[in-house]
């Protein structure tokens, strides 16, 4: 699919992280970035921007923020949940700090 992307022109892929997102147990979640790390160097190395999105919270996008290779997140699903409990200039600057 990601070969495929890059023959339609797409300036950018989007990996879905909702099955990491789901697991548990920490050998299927490494396995899982492992996955998701593999993938964002093939879009990388096609000359594509990787981002990534589906069930990112505060608790799991950092093991993906330390690749070092995702140039987003989308994560606004959890970012307003958080919100209407802190407000969102808390939620966002909470989140901004994971991220960076």
């Amino acid at each position: 699919m990601i070969k495929l992307a890059k023959d339609l022109g797409a300036d950018a892929v989007e990996i879905h992280t909702g099955r990491y997102a789901n697991l548990k147990k920490e050998s299927e979640i490494k396995t899982e970035v492992e996955k998701i790390h593999n993938a964002a160097v093939l879009i990388r190395n096609l000359g594509m921007r990787v981002v990534a999105g589906h069930g990112l919270n505060y608790h799991n996008t950092q093991k993906l923020v330390e690749l070092d290779i995702i140039e987003e997140f989308n994560i606004g699903h959890s970012i307003i949940s958080r919100a209407v409990f802190s407000g969102l200039a808390e939620a966002i600057l909470t989140m901004k700090l994971i991220v960076e």
